[in-house]
Order: structure tokens, then sequence, then C-alpha cells
């Protein structure tokens, strides 16, 4: 079926097609059979390398540690800046000049500093200002980066979206004497949420991954800096690296996959009138239905 931006292709095209295809797979093949050989060559295969994974004491005293530290610091992230990046987001579109002002700059700030420098200057602002203790600092100025970054990206995703929907819905709203904010929560943002969905759990991927930043720089034990341990102790470099890797891609696939779910349901949910009528609302129906009818044939104006 052929749309505006797609027109089916043709015999030729999907020859071209299947072609294409079977020459990426193979280089991919290719690809990874030549790492493979590499790893080989380099001793990486060895099965001394990869026994600690088989064990409970790598998992229990380094990764698993790890990787609750990585989901406390994403949750707390996300718990935070999603409703401050809608609040954000709401306000740039304000009626008020000093509220879309303030609101436009807070948001085009924090959106051009590298989230790296947010957590550092919070980290000295936390060593400086407050008495947190040291061993807690880190995961304080992770969250408080994290949240100031990407509240300021959401807030742009909210804004997007709400403009996204047609003008009819704001000018039917209006003309049945809704004010802005009622239109606002009522009518616009349940529409918005499935076209944002998709921007919105980008962003809360680039969260879980953004909690590796905190390791490297700050010291916070999360998975990315457990695993350094491990592989000191254990001598296993690489294989610590491709565990870490697949770790983070079975959570960003559960996460996506969710996302998925939830927009889906959405979407029939939004199908769907939401009105459930039982027997006898039907039968009143029916009898009303009915009697108008009877009412009309005889002459009468109901």
């Amino acid at each position: 079926m052929s749309s505006v931006l797609y027109d089916t292709p043709g015999p030729k095209a999907k020859r071209r097609n299947l072609l294409l295809s079977v020459l990426f797979f193979l280089l991919l093949a290719l690809l990874l059979w030549w790492v493979w050989q590499t790893m080989d060559e380099k001793g990486q295969l060895k099965w001394s390398l990869w026994k600690p994974f088989t064990t409970s004491e790598a998992w229990t005293t380094y990764l698993l540690p790890g990787l609750a530290d990585t989901l406390k610091a994403a949750a707390l992230s996300m718990v935070i800046a999603l409703p401050l990046g809608a609040v954000l987001g709401i306000a740039r579109m304000s009626d008020h000049k000093w509220v879309r002002v303030p609101a436009g700059a807070v948001v085009e700030f924090f959106r051009a500093i590298p989230v790296l420098l947010l957590m550092l200057f919070a980290n000295e602002f936390y060593v400086r200002s407050t008495g947190i203790p040291s061993d807690e600092r880190p995961l304080y100025a992770v969250v408080t980066g994290l949240v100031l970054y990407n509240a300021s990206v959401l807030a742009e995703v909210v804004r997007a979206g709400i403009l996204s929907l047609p003008k009819g819905q704001s000018e039917a709203a209006m003309a049945i004497g809704l004010r802005k904010s009622q239109t606002m929560t009522s009518i616009l943002l349940p529409q918005a949420v499935t076209a944002m969905l998709p921007a919105i759990v980008s962003q809360l991927v680039v969260i879980v991954k953004d909690t590796a930043l905190g390791g490297v720089m700050l010291g916070f034990t999360e998975l990315l800096n457990s695993r350094s341990t491990l592989a000191a102790n254990y001598a296993n470099v690489i294989p610590s690296f491709i565990v870490v890797a697949v770790i983070f891609i079975v959570l960003n696939f559960i996460l996506t996959s969710f996302a998925s779910w939830l927009e889906q349901r959405l979407r029939r949910s939004k199908r769907s009138t939401g009105a459930v009528l039982g027997t006898e609302k039907v039968d009143d129906l029916n009898a009303a239905e009915i009697g108008g009818t009877e009412g009309t044939g005889a002459g009468g104006t109901v």
C-alpha cells in the first residue's frame, strides 16, 4: 500500500532490498566472527576469566550492589524530573510573561550545560554548603545533575507534544467555557501523553545510562564503577565490560517494552468511549426511543 511518504516497492526494488539485507547480515556475521577470533587470540575467552560470573560472590559483592545504586539514582531522577519537566513545559506556554520568560531561561540554561558538569557543580555545592555525609554526597550530586538536565529536556518534549495537538481541541474547550488551566489538565495533557511517550522513554533510557558518569568522576558506586573493582580483583576487564553491557541492554529493553505496552494500552483506551451501560440502562434507552417513535408517528411533536 502506497502513502504520501512511501511507495510500495516493485519487483526490482524488492530484489535490491533482499540483496542488501543478505549483504548486511553477511557483513555482520563477518564482524562478529572477527571479534570472536580476536578475543580468542588475546585469551579473553578463557574459562578462568568468565568463571567468576558463575559464582554468587561476584554478583552479591560487586554487581548487584552496583545495580541497586544505579536503579536508585535513576528512579529518584525519573520521579523528580518527570513532574518538574511537565511543570516547566507548561510554564513555557503560559500567557503571563513573568511565568513564561523565567521558565524558558531555566530550560535553556540547564539544557545547554553537559550533565557531567552539572554533577560536578552539584557535588561542590554539597561539599561547601551542606552537611551531607561524604558517602551519600555522590548520590545527591548524580541525582541533582540528572534532574536539572533531563527536566529541561523533558520540558521541551512536553511543550512539543502539547503544541502538536490540533488547535480545534483548545478552541472547542474555550467554546464550552473552560479556563486554560482546565483545558490543559483535562483535554490537552491526556491526549499529548501518547504522542510524548516514545520521546519520554528515550530520555528515561538516557537517565539510566548517565548514572555511569557519576561513577567515573564522583566515585559513585553504580554498576560501571563496581565493575572496575570486580575487574581489578579477578583480572577480567573485557568479560566484565561485556557482562555490564548486557545488564544495561536488559534494563533498557525492559523499560522500552513496558513503554510500548503502556502506549498500546493508552491508544486502545482512547478508541473506546469509556461508558459501560448496564442492562437496565439499555432497556430504558430502547423504551425511550420506541416511545419517541410512536409519538412522532401519531403526528405529535415530542
